[in-house]
């Protein structure tokens, strides 16, 4: 929201998992036998210094190792078996990825303890890259859900000193990452939270380091508000890390805020110079939009989605699905669409007739928010085979000219 946004605005739903949530996924990686720790210690093997790792390459307890067993529920209901994309370059590209608002710690930034909140997004974010690359996550700092909830209803102060502790603790993360990669190719990725943090990471750091940016494969951003010139690709908050137009390009950026319609005038994502748009810094409104990729066609068609989504978190589900992944195949289609002032990427249900499969809502149950948010609790999961997808046709790109 704008500096001058009314504190009486409804609170903010939590931006991505719950704590019911994320102690039901925390609870089937247990039951699963994955040695995860479910409460880590700053001073345990995964810390040094001011670095901790929620998912590092080689631990035994790296939530982002989960099982990627799928299953895909059709549109008269039968359950067959389902395959995230993989690709031959996994274990050569590194995946650096940044974790969304899910602490409801009363504090304004969370510590490096790892928690049940960061377990779970951990896996139900994160793990099905493990399909395309090596994943590292840092435990830092985050800005907890009640500090967003204050920013976004107006107290734009807290909100930017707050994220400048978030940021920080990620760039010695950053840091520390580069440190370790040797050399190999590098896929970011970030959700809500972690998405300011990736945009501001790239505008203020990687585009000043030329060796870094020949080993960018790919920028994921998904609610971010990233913002580009109007009808352009680069130029605005990014000046060399340009959006993706194509399946074949890579050092791009896939960025984008999804809704069932046009976002209202007061959203949170959509509209520049508003909502998490200053969460990095990104206050122009005028000659400027928030940036729209769609996953599922870079080139700027029309294409169906491909979801997955734990399934857990599918309670309609739960009985007939045994494994811990669930897609639905040919029920959503997504584009990018602008109007009034806004850009969006439209997802639209295909859902009709007998065909019982759960869609998505705005906003979250038992909350009064809604169309401010549009579909930011699920937008990830929405789009996570095409995301997946993406990197792997990046990844076989960037190793052609390399």
């Amino acid at each position: 929201m704008s500096q001058s946004a009314s504190s009486s605005q409804s609170a903010p739903r939590r931006p991505l998992l719950g704590q019911r949530v994320a102690t039901l996924v925390v609870s089937a990686v247990l039951l699963s036998g994955a040695a995860l720790i479910v409460a880590a210690s700053p001073s345990g093997a995964a810390t040094k210094g001011n670095v901790a790792w929620l998912c590092q390459p080689g631990t035994p307890s790296d939530p982002c190792a989960f099982s990627l067993s799928a299953s895909a529920v059709s549109s008269n209901g039968s359950v067959s078996s389902a395959q995230l994309p993989r690709s031959p370059l996994a274990s050569k590209v590194d995946c650096f990825y940044v974790h969304p608002t899910v602490s409801a710690d009363p504090a304004k930034n969370t510590g490096l303890t790892v928690t049940k909140a960061e377990l779970g997004v951990a896996v139900v974010q994160a793990a099905p890259f493990s399909n395309v690359c090596r994943v590292w996550a840092p435990q830092y700092r985050s800005q907890t859900e009640s500090t967003v909830a204050k920013g976004l209803a107006g107290d734009t102060s807290l909100l930017q000193s707050t994220f400048n502790t978030a940021y920080e603790s990620v760039l010695t993360d950053w840091k520390a990452f580069v440190s370790q990669s040797d050399g190999r190719p590098i896929v970011l990725i970030g959700d809500s939270q972690g998405s300011a943090i990736l945009i501001h990471l790239v505008a203020s750091v990687i585009e000043r380091e030329p060796s870094i940016l020949t080993r960018l494969v790919s920028v994921i951003l998904v609610g971010g508000n990233l913002q580009v010139p109007t009808g352009k690709t680069v130029g605005a908050t990014f000046t060399k890390v340009p959006l993706c137009t194509s399946a074949n390009q890579t050092g791009c950026a896939i960025a984008f805020s999804s809704f069932p319609s046009e976002p209202p005038v007061d959203s949170f994502f959509g509209r520049p110079g508003q909502g998490v748009s200053l969460q990095s810094g990104q206050s122009t409104k005028s000659g400027e939009q928030v940036a729209c990729v769609n996953p599922a066609d870079l080139s700027g068609g029309t294409k169906d989605l491909d979801p997955f989504f734990f399934t857990l978190t599918q309670a309609a589900l739960t009985s007939s699905v045994s494994t811990p992944w669930v897609t639905y195949p040919n029920l959503y289609s997504a584009h990018c669409a602008r109007g009034g002032g806004a850009t969006w990427l439209q997802v639209t249900s295909l859902r009709s007739g007998s065909d019982a499969r759960p869609v998505v809502t705005e906003g979250a149950p038992a909350t009064s928010s809604g169309p401010q948010w549009g579909y930011h609790v699920d937008e990830f999961s929405l789009a996570l085979g095409n995301l997946v997808h993406d990197v792997a046709v990046e990844e076989a790109t960037w190793s052609a000219h390399h």
